[in-house]
């Protein structure tokens, strides 16, 4: 009768224990850590794709032409791939009804064309994308077929009605 308890006992025991490895693991990442016993849980090494950091190519600050517009814009390589990136600084006026970000051939965008909209000529750009967000931190992803020599600076422009917003030269 004995040897019966301590074999339910043994059993019931492996049984808690297993299921006390199964919850703890469900709750953490696969391959972060690994369980020996209840008492020692030891890290394990994760495999990981280093990513090289981004490399800055061209950067310059925006200055206003039909609305205020604020912050740094730089030409940034990383793993191969250039970006457009606006800081954590930028900000520009919400009342243009088709804000996008594009890349122009001249470095003085503003000298060559005429207040108040400052218009853009076809041929003279390159649309990256829409405005993700009036301010803050953003980035834009630049095609690979763009050869960056032939672009001197970064535009917000207001498509719909031909308006530049604001304009940084990239040097």
């Amino acid at each position: 009768m004995k040897f019966i308890q301590v074999t339910i006992l043994s059993l019931a025991s492996l049984l808690v224990i297993g299921s006390a490895k199964a919850a703890i693991q469900s709750r953490v990442p696969a391959g972060s850590i690994a369980i020996d016993s209840l008492t020692e849980i030891r890290e394990q090494p994760t495999q990981t794709t280093p990513l090289q950091l981004a490399a800055t190519v061209k950067s310059g600050t925006f200055v206003r032409a039909e609305q205020p517009t604020r912050g740094g814009a730089s030409i940034v390589t990383q793993n191969g791939r250039s970006f457009l990136q606006l800081d954590a600084g930028f900000k520009t006026s919400s009342q243009g009804p088709d804000l996008v970000v594009a890349l122009h051939r001249s470095r003085n965008v503003l000298g060559t064309t005429k207040a108040p909209n400052y218009a853009l000529k076809g041929g003279d750009y390159i649309v990256l994308s829409r405005l993700k967000k009036y301010s803050g931190a953003q980035r834009y992803a630049i095609p690979a077929n763009i050869n960056l020599a032939n672009y001197r600076s970064a535009v917000i422009w207001c498509r719909k009605f031909n308006a530049t917003f604001g304009v940084a030269s990239l040097g």
